[in-house]
């Protein structure tokens, strides 16, 4: 951050009181939701929004003329605009999808296979989830090119001198995350992306674990393609975003064929529709994705930067609170980090321990976190994660670090 933000000046009780789901009990304990990074949570206003749309405006987008299918058009676009504000993009520039998992297939199998050659080198680092490895692994079996991998530091770093060297060595795509989903590692990625500029090598980013956290602008960090989930920035399941430099969307071709992406079809041939509409074959999820517009304008609300100031002092806090916990070992230690913790329990296996954790009223997720090359990095098959959102507080912490405290002498 470049700057300091006083976050006591915003009524955070007053902010987690938008989330209805946080007042609920399991197990007869008020639950203790550290498992934001596999799903956020979605507050009033979001749920009011896909509400109010199936009840007052559900038509189609794009097909009607008459009023109902004009008002979902509108607040469809509407939100597309809005997205697109949210990441520093323009709206044509940002294609709507069901998610990052959709966004980098979108991008691998039609810039992938319309640009990769055998003998190209597609770079991945150790910490990508398995949605930003298995589409470069079918697609690089399809044309021919090769995978490079860049190794991590001991700290959890990406090695940048490694990144250096396998750049230079027949890279013509770089596909690397934003911030590490298990790690919590926040990668430098307007340097990373300056240094794959220079060599003419192609870039996308994951900002899965980055949007719903920190300001994100994609203009200012130089990177080619950028992708992004709804569900885990308070919004709807099944929506996101590829957001891609124009000239590269234009000289994309189509992936998938239908309604929408066409400007003219006949059987002697078909006319296709100008980007983003082009990629966006079907109905879409209109509820969701005009949902997820209303996300953004709740976090911007709040502001970006103070939702990363308020998380940089709750995994300050959860640092100590582990730090004091016999047995217990943290994997990952980068400098910058988000409020992403996996970690082991000397004598207990990660799901034991999060199903115990989960009698407490804790929410924790457990296992390889899509992430199967980053545990063999580590040598481990699982680990716990506890992964927080600006909707936590320290009291939690406090309850969570207990929690562990008394699972431990249970497994003991």
């Amino acid at each position: 951050m470049n700057e300091v933000i006083d976050t006591a000046t915003l009524d955070w009780s007053a902010i987690r009181a938008d989330f209805p789901l946080l007042a609920r009990e399991v197990h007869g304990k008020r639950l203790v939701y550290f498992d934001s990074a596999n799903t956020g949570q979605k507050p009033e206003p979001v749920i009011a929004a896909v509400d109010t749309f199936y009840r007052r405006h559900n038509a189609n987008v794009a097909r009607a003329v008459h009023q109902l299918g004009s008002e979902a058009t509108d607040a469809y676009e509407g939100a597309r605009k809005r997205i697109a504000q949210h990441i520093g993009g323009a709206a044509d520039e940002l294609v709507l999808s069901s998610g990052t998992t959709f966004a980098i297939n979108l991008v691998a199998y039609t810039w992938g296979l319309a640009n990769l050659r055998a003998g190209d080198t597609i770079v991945l680092t150790r910490m990508e989830h398995h949605a930003n490895i298995v589409p470069w692994q079918l697609v690089a079996e399809r044309c021919g090119a090769r995978i490079a991998v860049v190794e991590l530091t001991p700290s959890g770093e990406l090695d940048l001198d490694r990144l250096d060297a396998v750049l230079n060595d027949g890279a013509r795509l770089l596909a690397f995350s934003h911030v590490s989903n298990v790690l919590g590692t926040v990668n430098p990625v307007r340097e990373i992306c300056r240094m794959a500029r220079k060599r003419g090598v192609v870039t996308l980013v994951d900002g899965s674990q980055a949007v719903p956290h920190r300001p994100v602008d994609v203009a200012a960090l130089g990177c080619d393609f950028y992708v992004f989930t709804g569900h885990k920035m308070c919004g709807p399941t099944g929506t996101g975003g590829l957001w891609a430099r124009r000239e590269l969307l234009r000289a994309m071709p189509p992936f998938l064929g239908g309604g929408e992406m066409i400007r003219e079809v006949r059987f002697e041939g078909t006319v296709f529709n100008d980007p983003p509409h082009r990629f966006e074959a079907g109905t879409p999820n209109i509820a969701g994705h005009i949902g997820l517009g209303v996300a953004c304008d709740y976090l911007d609300g709040i502001g970006m930067a103070a939702i990363e100031a308020r998380e940089a002092e709750l995994l300050a806090h959860l640092d100590q609170a582990l730090a004091g916990i016999d047995g217990l070992t943290v994997i990952g230690q980068a400098r910058e980090r988000a409020a992403v913790v996996s970690f082991l329990v000397e004598g207990a296996h990660a799901h034991d321990l999060a199903t115990l954790l989960d009698l407490e009223g804790v929410a924790v997720r457990s296992g390889h976190h899509c992430a199967h090359p980053l545990m063999q990095h580590f040598g481990v098959p699982a680990t716990c994660r506890a992964s927080l959102a600006f909707y936590n507080t320290h009291e939690e912490i406090e309850r969570f670090a207990a929690a562990l405290v008394k699972v431990r002498k249970l497994l003991a």
